[in-house]
């Protein structure tokens, strides 16, 4: 089969920043879609915390989970991380819907896992599957998929700059760390918006909460538009730059969009391939808004 031009475009941005790419992107009202790899297996990430939210929202409109239940947060014992509770020094009491407003909005693995810990692994896998995501599992925690980082690397940071060590993390093998697939993770956001996840004021409440992320140089830089409304998840390892979130148009249009990418280089720093995955995005959405292009 012919491929779509818009995804010869979106190969060909991935190209220019030197990484390799997969994304879908669907149409939430009318199921149109488009793909680049979309159901190759893929390292979540932070995108997992995704997952997480989602179950809580989603236990707690069945009742069997008060989001509003009040965590203490020892000063000790946090998983790695360099934002939110992460890097704070005291001790601290939250709900567990702040803890999921920490994890989206500035992706704290602290707060993440306290979440893992109140709602548990196979629990997030369970809600997957009655999803039908059945390609989406979690294996670890953020402080055991650190650990796991740590343990290939032999205790040595440099090895994380290193191209051969860091082909050895188990934390960059979707074999072996928690993942998923880029149609899989527009299928949650389709069904969180859908009001399938968790319908009324649950629904509306995770919404929001997606929408709080600080982050604004991925997915949210390929559409720099006052009117358009951009909700989304970063997730970040070494080589590793993605995002997944829906884009609403003022017209109505909302569409669901999962990037993935690797890069060949192990700079910490890479612009190019921040701004390449809000280029394909924007790519992907322009052809699902007007198909005859």
């Amino acid at each position: 089969m012919t491929p779509h031009p818009a995804a010869r475009r979106i190969t060909a941005a991935f190209t220019d920043a030197g990484v390799t790419g997969r994304l879908h992107a669907t149409d939430i009202d009318t199921g149109a879609a488009l793909g680049v790899g979309s159901d190759t297996p893929v390292p979540t990430a932070s995108v997992h915390k995704l997952c997480l939210v989602a179950t809580l929202y989603r236990r707690a409109h069945l009742g069997l989970v008060d989001p509003t239940r009040p965590v203490d947060i020892p000063a000790e014992g946090r998983a790695p991380g360099s934002t939110g509770l992460s890097v704070m020094r005291d001790a601290a009491r939250l709900s567990l819907r702040d803890l999921a407003s920490l994890a989206v909005a500035v992706s704290d693995n602290t707060a993440a896992d306290l979440l893992w810990d109140a709602l548990g692994l196979d629990t997030v896998n369970t809600t997957m599957a009655e999803l039908g995501l059945t390609h989406t599992r979690a294996v670890h925690t953020m402080r055991e998929l650190y650990e796991t980082m740590r343990e290939d690397a032999a205790g040595d940071p440099a090895a994380y700059t290193d191209p051969a060590a860091v082909t050895r993390l188990r934390a960059l093998d979707p074999t072996r760390t928690n993942r998923s697939t880029p149609r899989e993770i527009t299928a949650l956001l389709a069904a969180v918006w859908r009001d399938e996840v968790c319908p009324g004021e649950y629904g509306e409440e995770l919404r929001a909460l997606l929408g709080l992320q600080a982050w604004t140089h991925r997915l949210a830089a390929g559409f720099p538009f006052d009117d358009v409304r951009v909700s989304g998840k970063t997730g970040s390892l070494p080589t590793l730059r993605h995002e997944a979130g829906v884009v609403e148009y003022p017209d109505g249009g909302r569409y669901a969009v999962a990037v993935f990418t690797r890069a060949a280089s192990t700079d910490v720093t890479l612009p190019a391939a921040d701004a390449a995955i809000g280029r394909a995005a924007r790519i992907a959405v322009d052809a699902l808004r007007t198909p005859s292009a």
